[in-house]
């Protein structure tokens, strides 16, 4: 067991966690170094843990150590590895070198990937039942035990059942769906969209109950509402987690702790997003301020160590060593890998999209009904509704794709528009980076007029020459959006359409797209389940409701949700005040008796004593084939006939409670 040590301001750190280390006595106080010890025990230890891709190092020789409570981030640039290492300790991948990775005894494990696989011809139901290895294996092995007719093997099925109340799997399984909004479990999961695939990736997450969560960018695909769920969830939850997620929002709410990873090595931040941010900053500069303070001393060195060559044997040698460990010392300087983003916004006019009275449907689905709005220059909308409402439709129409069923539509002539689409990039498997942005152009405007090749302009997008001849099949994801990013770009457009711009970009580029969008002269449409990046960029809102309502909300996306919650919070109390009313009036109203107790008929007299009777009878048939099924002595046909019986006798039984109850009433 390894000791984690909590800073002297300790407040930092998630109040759950300490409040766990301290019910169970794991604290320690040290007086020499001023701070408290948890010993909460570790749930996962790594050790030399390295990972390469042809001549192109992830990371090499990481050391990880992860407690019991422990809720973490791990923050890194796109193509650093995050998804590398994740899958490395969730066991789905191997460390290059001889590391080593230690889950403790008995800790169950739940890994939800960036990009779930699945079968296309299971139904919903049967995919997350399968995702529960334990649950679907205990019941395949009770049923194969069933046909089998071996007795044994029957018992300790039966007993696993018991233990993991694999009886009532399906209720479970419904009750999560349904919480995810996934109603038809009998649907093909190839049907499903990307979203509903997520969701019912995170329901197959979820029913493992597992000790230790391990998360690829759970928010990426999920409409907000689930987004919200799945933060409450994992906030509540005592397992232990590691994430890679891009939701800043989400990191600050539930994370306790922050791994960053840059250039290959490993940083530990003891605190949530907000103070990750702050300790960063402090780390870079001392980082700076070292390095500059080792350039001076170096020198001086460097004077000595050009004196005398002839002398140079006779020179102390833990001064030689040391003047190469300053050496080493004053070539750190931290460097920001960041995207440059400086594009030509084309020139706009004063018209720009006139909507009247637009409608769409398909068939009986109504997308948008009676839409009018015209758009102004240098207005930033954001669009906000649940998945499969019609926001990518509503796109399609404005921008000309498809057209509308009724209603006009006007394009300013000076419109360029530039979609960034929900789906990605589209390119063939032979092509280049290089090849991408030149079947679009060979030159790029910048913001200030001046015209630059693509490969500078790739550079400045982190793509350098030695990456431009790469086949974008190779790239990450967060590379593949980047680069299609670059493509949007390069087109100079002055109304942007973004649609899940977030998606598998990293943290740090999104902050530079922010800051670009920020200052964006001409429309901005964003559609997003990134609550930060709403309410950092969008003025007002386009609120999809459902049946092609669309509303105008001015204000940000946080203002609407206190909006909504203070709509449901009164509807709430309404229903309180309502209910409290009619009791004051029921006390008051002296004319009216006092309710008495409605009398049986002799009909459901008779039937409630016959459902005592039947009720003990049963109760007593069951505790025989209790006793008979632990006996050991009965023949696999009596074995498998008594099984069927008990669980036939508990339905029974519960069924004819119930109405045993009522009738008591």
């Amino acid at each position: 067991m390894q000791p984690q040590v909590f800073e002297e301001n300790w407040k930092v750190v998630e109040r759950a966690m300490w409040n766990k280390c301290a019910m169970e006595k794991q604290i320690m106080y040290n007086p020499k170094a001023n701070s408290y010890l948890c010993t909460m025990a570790s749930i996962l230890q790594a050790e030399n843990i390295s990972k390469s891709y042809g001549t192109k190092v992830l990371f090499e020789n990481l050391a990880i150590n992860i407690n019991e409570g422990d809720k973490i981030a791990l923050i890194a640039p796109n193509g650093s590895g995050k998804s590398s290492l994740l899958k490395i300790l969730a066991g789905k991948d191997s460390s290059d070198s001889d590391g080593v990775v230690r889950v403790m005894s008995g800790v169950r494990v739940a890994y939800l990937e960036q990009d779930p696989g699945f079968d296309e011809n299971r139904g919903v139901f049967e995919e997350v039942f399968a995702a529960s290895d334990l649950l679907s294996s205990t019941v395949a092995e009770y049923e194969s035990a069933l046909r089998a007719d071996d007795h044994k093997r029957l018992e300790r099925a039966i007993h696993q059942m018991d233990v993991i109340d694999g009886w009532k799997y399906e209720q479970k399984v419904k009750q999560i769906l349904s919480r995810l909004n996934i109603d038809n479990l009998e649907q093909k999961m190839g049907d499903l969209s990307g979203g509903q695939k997520k969701r019912v990736a995170l329901a197959g997450m979820m029913i493992h109950e597992a000790d230790f969560i391990i998360m690829d960018e759970p928010t990426n695909h999920l409409d907000l509402d689930v987004i919200e769920y799945l933060e409450e969830y994992l906030k509540r939850s005592q397992a232990t987690i590691l994430m890679v997620t891009h939701d800043r929002y989400f990191l600050d709410r539930v994370c306790n702790q922050i791994l960053e990873l840059e250039n290959g090595k490993m940083y530990t931040y003891r605190g949530n997003y907000s103070y990750f941010l702050e300790k960063r900053d402090e780390r870079i500069d001392n980082l700076n301020t070292e390095t500059e303070r080792a350039r001076n001393l170096l020198r001086g060195e460097l004077d000595w160590m050009r004196r005398m060559p002839q002398a140079r044997a006779t020179k102390a040698k833990y001064r030689i060593n040391a003047f190469y460990d300053l050496k080493e010392k004053a070539g750190q300087q931290h460097r920001e890998k960041s995207i440059k983003i400086d594009v030509k916004s084309s020139r706009l006019g004063k018209k720009i999209i006139n909507c009247k009275g637009v409608s769409h449907n398909y068939d009986n689905f109504r997308t948008i009904d009676d839409f009018t709005y015209n758009f102004a220059r240098g207005e930033k909308i954001g669009m906000v509704g649940p998945n499969g409402v019609g926001k990518s439709t509503f796109l399609n129409v404005i921008t000309g794709a498809i057209p509308p069923v009724s209603g006009e539509i006007e394009w300013g002539e000076t419109v360029v528009f530039g979609y960034y689409r929900q789906n990605g990039l589209e390119f063939n498997p032979d092509e280049t980076v290089i090849d991408v942005v030149r079947n679009i152009a060979e030159v790029v405007t910048l913001g200030d007029g001046n015209a630059i090749n693509v490969t500078q302009f790739l550079t400045q997008f982190l793509f350098p020459p030695s990456i431009q001849n790469t086949k974008v099949e190779r790239l990450s994801g967060g590379e593949r959006r980047r680069l299609y990013l670059v493509t949007v770009l390069m087109k100079n457009p002055n109304f942007l359409i973004l649609d899940e711009p977030t998606n598998d970009l990293d943290i740090m580029s999104l902050n530079v797209l922010e800051e670009y969008l920020s200052n964006f002269p001409g429309c901005l449409l964003i559609v997003s389940h990134d609550r930060y990046f709403l309410d950092k960029l969008a003025d007002h809102l386009f609120i999809f409701e459902g049946d092609g309502v669309i509303k105008d909300f001015v204000g940000k996306y946080t203002d609407y949700r206190e909006v909504i919650k203070e709509r449901e919070r009164e509807i709430s109390q309404s229903a309180k005040a309502e209910k409290q009313e009619i009791r004051e009036q029921e006390k008051q109203d002296k004319e009216v008796p006092k309710q008495v107790k409605r009398k049986l008929t002799f009909k459901e007299q008779k039937e409630l004593e016959s459902l005592e009777q039947t009720i003990a009878e049963l109760e007593k048939e069951k505790s025989s084939l209790e006793a008979a099924l632990s006996s050991g002595t009965m023949s696999p046909e009596k074995l498998m006939i008594s099984s069927n019986r008990i669980m036939e006798v508990i339905a029974l039984l519960d069924s004819k409670s119930e109405r045993w109850l009522h009738l008591s009433d």
